[in-house]
């Protein structure tokens, strides 16, 4: 069966078209539509889904990576930093348009997903990954499965409170690790220090200085004391970084050293790992959704059978036979 995923993000929205194999049969990137509205964005999605749909004679399945998540109890999404789509039944309106199921996950658990089967966090059994971009977000992956928690809000770091009565954020909260580490947050940050409006990367390669070393001291700081916080209380076996702000170099040497003064403990050697895909993760991980039961069969086979290792193997392709083929 061919896969089709889309990641629909802030400013723009991303499809592919996959087949059995995985090989890329088309991709194509559009502007969301934000601006316009909730209606606009559905009808984008739509589109695109039925653009890709074009390009095969065969059924597809259909992932969706979104910002924010669905409420399991009501279907609306929540927590979302886009924001015309909370409170919104995304997932049913765009089934009742295509007449189709969708598998639709939030955006940070379809990175993590796909940098643990298919990326750098490869082999690691338990997964944190971690976006760092316009807002802050993240995923938890347990053996190739996803894990949502109980209210389908697990790995939402970027609203641990880093600072109480600190600065405001769009959930209603104050102090969020978000207001301060977001790509937004950094630039604004700048602005308050030196009174210039740069981008990240401008900041990050062209300028140096007392100001922008008060600048890094305080995003490290903040960045330290935010991871710290996830491996106190996951410890997991690798932490992958996304998102624009994972661009940033130091973040890798100066920015592990800090979390690691941080953590609550005297030995710690967590990885902190620069994502392997890219742009890519969001569109492939919404792909990987439909295939979610097979991989995380496997994936947990692979780990508890390693030293049969083959076995396991052959019920992988038994499985992936019977649902692609047959």
């Amino acid at each position: 069966m061919h896969k089709i995923g889309i990641d629909l993000g802030g400013t723009k929205t991303e499809g592919i078209l996959l087949d059995e194999k995985y090989n890329v049969i088309e991709r194509k990137r559009i502007k969301t539509p934000q601006e316009n509205g909730y209606d606009s964005i559905v009808k984008s999605i739509t589109c695109l889904i039925n653009d890709l749909k074009k390009k095969t004679g065969e059924k597809t399945s259909i992932g969706l990576c979104t910002p924010g998540v669905t409420d399991p109890n009501s279907g609306l999404i929540k927590n979302s930093n886009t924001q015309c789509l909370i409170g919104m039944p995304l997932k049913n309106d765009l089934e009742h348009i295509l007449d189709q199921e969708i598998l639709m996950e939030n955006d940070a658990n379809c990175f993590a997903l796909a940098e643990s089967l298919l990326g750098s966090a490869k082999g690691h059994e338990v997964v944190f990954g971690v976006i760092m971009g316009t807002s802050l977000g993240g995923g938890i992956v347990i053996n190739g499965t996803i894990h949502k928690g109980r209210s389908n809000i697990t790995g939402e770091w970027g609203h641990h409170i880093l600072y109480p009565n600190g600065n405001k954020c769009y959930c209603g909260k104050q102090g969020c690790v978000e207001t301060y580490i977001s790509g937004p947050a950094l630039e604004n940050n700048w602005l308050v220090l030196t009174g210039k409006k740069e981008s990240l990367q401008t900041i990050t390669e062209n300028q140096s200085g007392e100001k922008k070393e008060e600048w890094k001291r305080n995003f490290l700081e903040n960045f330290g004391i935010g991871i710290a916080n996830v491996i106190d209380i996951l410890d997991p076996d690798a932490i992958i970084l996304g998102g624009g702000v994972s661009n940033i170099p130091f973040l890798y040497d100066e920015g592990k050293k800090m979390v690691f003064d941080k953590v609550f403990s005297d030995s710690v050697d967590t990885p902190i790992l620069k994502n392997k895909l890219g742009d890519s993760a969001g569109v492939l991980g919404a792909c990987l959704l439909n295939d979610l039961w097979l991989l995380g069969f496997y994936c947990g086979w692979r780990f508890t059978c390693d030293h049969i290792g083959n076995p396991c193997y052959f019920i992988y392709l038994i499985c992936y036979t019977i649902t692609n083929f047959l």
